[in-house]
């Protein structure tokens, strides 16, 4: 009983220490682990700060960085704008500048080249200042000063002062070099082109190697200086002045032609004598057969005195001789004649025949007359000169 008991506290002491020596071990485990645990944690504590920190001061670099990028940028979209700025300030500038060459018309324009000295003061004298400072659109071929000096001395001096004095030979002139309504630039043109300019049409030749005229069948001025733009159209310089072709004098008719011939004093007394002036100045057409003043000189002495006071009297005699020598209604030119051919005049037929060589004769079985000269022509038939006076057959 008593071993038993001691037995059993024996074994209570034992579980007593042993217990003792757990809690102790323990509680020294658990210092150990509490001590580990704070160690970790606070370099846990001390890593997330060194994190932290170096995460802020990525930030920080990125944010730095970010805002050097959009500085970038925007020195960038800065620079980008005024560029644009000053590009589009470029081209306005330039515009401006185109607006400014072209804000001139024809005639500002002429007059600031310096080279159309002349051309400026024939416009004024002509009166046509205002015209080609008008709206247009104008082509004008300009001749320059060399081209007016080259004219005929005293031409400029002559035709201004035509033109101060009323007088319209130097406007038709220079309308000649003016197309209105229209700027026809040089690349428009083409070889062999019509142009219609206010006094006449002008033909276009252009060379093979580029070069352009203009021509009115008597002048052709070559384009020196081509498409010179003003507000009002276009100028073409030219080296020549198209000067119109000279007009052939009027015709005169039968009377007048044969007073101007100086051949016919006796015909055109003895017309004027018969009262037949005004006849063959009408409207005709009349072939008229003119004895010369020799022809008449051949009939017997006396015979023409006879005559002219015969019609002075009211008598018909001379009147008779001269109708035998006038076709009236037809202007037969010698090539309308032929060998044997009856010529119908106001007073009796007349015979032709042609000979071999071409002579050509008219008969009316009491006189032939030789064609000594044919073919005169005037505004109202045709002069065929004779080398006798036809006289009517006598009568029996």
């Amino acid at each position: 009983m008593t071993l038993r008991l001691l037995t059993i506290l024996g074994l209570s002491l034992s579980l007593v220490m042993f217990t003792g020596c757990d809690d102790d071990d323990t509680e020294n485990e658990i210092a150990a682990g509490e001590a580990a645990a704070g160690e970790a944690a606070a370099g846990e504590a001390a890593a997330g700060e060194a994190a932290a920190g170096e995460a802020a001061a990525g930030e920080a670099a990125a944010g730095e960085a970010a805002a050097g990028e959009a500085a970038a940028g925007e020195a960038a979209a800065g620079e980008a704008a005024a560029g644009e700025a000053a590009a589009g300030e470029a081209a306005a500038g330039e515009a401006a500048a185109g607006e400014e060459a072209t804000e001139k018309n024809i005639v500002e324009t002429a007059i600031d080249n310096g080279s159309f000295t002349t051309l400026v003061a024939a416009v004024e004298a002509a009166g046509l200042v205002d015209v080609l400072t008008g709206e247009g659109p104008f082509t004008v071929l300009a001749p320059n000063d060399e081209a007016f000096a080259a004219l005929p001395e005293g031409t400029v001096e002559a035709l201004v002062e035509d033109a101060q004095n009323g007088g319209t030979q130097l406007a038709e002139i220079l309308t000649m070099h003016v197309v209105v309504g229209a700027a026809v630039m040089s690349g428009d043109l083409t070889d062999g082109q019509i142009v219609t300019t206010e006094n006449g049409d002008l033909t276009v030749a252009i060379s093979a190697e580029g070069t352009v005229t203009f021509s009115n069948g008597n002048v052709t001025a070559t384009v020196i200086a081509a498409d010179v733009e003003a507000s009002n159209g276009v100028i073409h310089v030219i080296d020549s002045v198209i000067v119109p072709a000279a007009e052939e004098p009027a015709e005169k008719n039968i009377v007048e032609t044969a007073v101007d011939n100086g051949s016919f004093e006796t015909l055109v007394a003895a017309v004027t004598a018969a009262d037949l002036a005004e006849t063959l100045s009408g409207e005709g057409p009349f072939t008229v057969l003119a004895p010369n003043d020799e022809a008449f000189a051949a009939l017997p002495a006396g015979t023409v005195d006879s005559l002219l006071e015969d019609a002075q009297n009211g008598g018909t005699q001379l009147a008779d001789i001269l109708m035998l020598h006038v076709v009236v209604g037809a202007a037969v030119m010698s090539g309308d004649l032929t060998d044997g051919q009856v010529v119908a005049t106001g007073n009796g037929d007349l015979t032709v025949a042609i000979s071999g060589e071409g002579v050509v004769t008219f008969s009316n079985g009491n006189t032939t007359a030789t064609v000594i000269g044919a073919d005169v022509s005037a505004s109202n038939g045709v002069i065929h000169v004779i080398d006798s006076v036809l006289l009517p057959a006598t009568e029996e």
